[in-house]
């Protein structure tokens, strides 16, 4: 069995083909045609169809496809190979209450960001444990309350994977992930928060749609109900 049989059976939902979407090919002889590069997104002519590439956080999979127009061609997309959501948690301080953001150095961009506490999610973890930990690891507390907001798909024209959003309750900041590329925190108030973000020095996805979330459920707006 080839790694995208073995997916193909242990993830089915990832090859499902709602109507009028982008059609899955597994008949060898329209995988051929698509593979020879017959139209499509990414190009591909003569690119090996399956997967790609694979660790123990990320799994890149490229799919030969039929396109709504009847066109055959391929399609790449990564999933996380743990099959479980990421977490993303926006901490937060006091009755005011004061947002804990992070300055978290990232490879892919060689820069510093901005961001709320984040990560992969563990194989068969549930999100709530997922987001207990990244709190501990980058900011060395535990939650008193997790609030849910809810679901995020960061990049669907590319990525499979979702990650939940949660908002915590914390009593205070502990030891850093230093070793996690983390130099330091930023205790803001709300109204710094939106000037970080108008002012574009908070660019980071997540922790827009985290901040934009905990702001509606009306979490950012003063102390809160028991």
């Amino acid at each position: 069995m080839t790694s995208y049989e073995a997916l193909r059976r242990t993830r089915p939902e990832l090859f499902a083909s709602p109507p009028g979407g982008f059609e899955i090919l597994l008949d060898p002889a329209d995988v051929e045609a698509a593979r020879r590069g017959v139209g499509g997104p990414d190009g591909g002519a003569g690119e090996p169809v399956g997967v790609v590439y694979s660790d123990r956080f990320i799994t890149v999979v490229r799919d030969a496809v039929r396109f709504p127009d009847g066109r055959l061609g391929l399609h790449v997309r990564i999933l996380p190979t743990s099959g479980t959501p990421g977490v993303v948690v926006l901490p937060l301080l006091g009755p005011a209450p004061e947002l804990v953001l992070i300055e978290h150095y990232r490879h892919p961009t060689r820069s510093w960001h901005v961001e709320a506490p984040r990560g992969f999610g563990e194989p068969d973890a549930e999100a709530t444990a997922s987001a207990v930990r990244e709190l501990g690891e980058e900011l060395g507390t535990a939650p008193d309350e997790l609030v849910h907001l809810g679901a995020l798909h960061p990049d669907s024209g590319l990525l499979s994977s979702r990650v939940e959003l949660y908002a915590a309750r914390i009593p205070a900041i502990g030891d850093l992930g230093a070793e996690e590329g983390i130099r330091r925190t930023r205790v803001v108030s709300v109204a710094e928060a939106e000037d970080l973000i108008r002012e574009g020095e908070l660019t980071d996805g997540f922790t827009l749609a985290v901040y934009t979330r905990a702001r509606l459920a009306g979490l950012l707006d003063g102390p809160h109900a028991e």
